[in-house]
């Protein structure tokens, strides 16, 4: 299976190396195709006043010494088009945050790259609307058939659910997207963002991360192609997403219960 793990943000090298060393078990497992996550910016925070992380320069540097440290592939978010090919030099998947999943701009930039391009499903999208952005990734990759998983396989397409407005600053998870999706692309179930709350908490956003192992046990009886999870050693002192990001140490004990359902599928 498919997983990514790793901070929200890069917040310093310590940390950011801490917890990448944490996940190594994951690079030597031969059933799963792991990938570190972190972000170089979060220009989508409630405040002005919040954390977004080092900037693209400093980032990507840091995420190659990641890379170099321990021979992780990399996933990292862009927020404009122009950024798009530098942070394809590093980043082995380009991740469309889901408030920018149907800027085309965005997406044709991301799909001239050689990267896996992981498009996050936008809270207020139904998930069927989404293969028109897996078509915009697909056209400019030279496919012009239909939108199938196969297709999106071929040409390096994924999509990620994480969750569905609700009212206001308050997210629910539709298990019908995951099979609806699948029908377009890969599927990746992030559970940490789909516990989240957004601006919950006046400036910044909430959430509850005691939900994430009950969501990401039911996309496992679903079925998807994998699991994002934002994890930190102390979720509590995060810069960024504290409230809705999983402790290192209850990570391995949700993978092997995953990998348990999966098994009787």
């Amino acid at each position: 299976m498919i997983l990514i793990a790793g901070p929200c943000v890069i917040e310093s090298k310590e940390s950011l190396f801490k917890i990448a060393k944490s996940l190594e078990e994951y690079r030597d497992d031969c059933t799963v195709d792991f990938y570190f996550k972190a972000s170089f910016d979060k220009a989508n925070r409630t405040s002005i006043e919040s954390y977004r992380g080092p900037g693209l320069q400093e980032g990507l540097r840091a995420l190659q010494e990641v890379k170099d440290e321990f021979g992780f592939k990399i996933l990292t978010d862009i927020h404009e088009s122009s950024q798009a090919h530098a942070v394809s030099e590093v980043a082995d998947v380009l991740q469309i945050p889901a408030f920018l999943s149907r800027q085309t701009d965005l997406l044709v930039a991301a799909a001239k790259t050689s990267s896996v391009v992981n498009i996050k499903k936008g809270q207020f999208l139904a998930p069927a609307a989404m293969e028109h952005s897996v078509k915009k990734v697909l056209v400019t990759r030279g496919y012009n058939g239909e939108v199938t998983k196969e297709a999106s396989k071929k040409y390096n397409v994924w999509l990620t659910e994480r969750g569905s407005s609700f009212g206001y600053s308050n997210l629910v998870v539709d298990m019908r997207s995951l099979a609806i999706m699948d029908k377009f692309a890969p599927v990746i179930f992030d559970a940490t963002h789909s516990v989240q709350m957004p601006a919950s908490g006046g400036s910044s956003s909430g959430g509850d991360s005691s939900f994430v192992a009950p969501l990401a046990r039911a996309a496992a009886a679903v079925g998807v192609d994998g699991y994002f999870f934002e994890t930190h050693f102390d979720p509590s002192k995060a810069l960024s997403d504290g409230p809705n990001m999983l402790k290192l140490d209850e990570l391995k004990a949700l993978i092997e219960q995953i990998k348990k359902i999966e098994g009787v599928l």
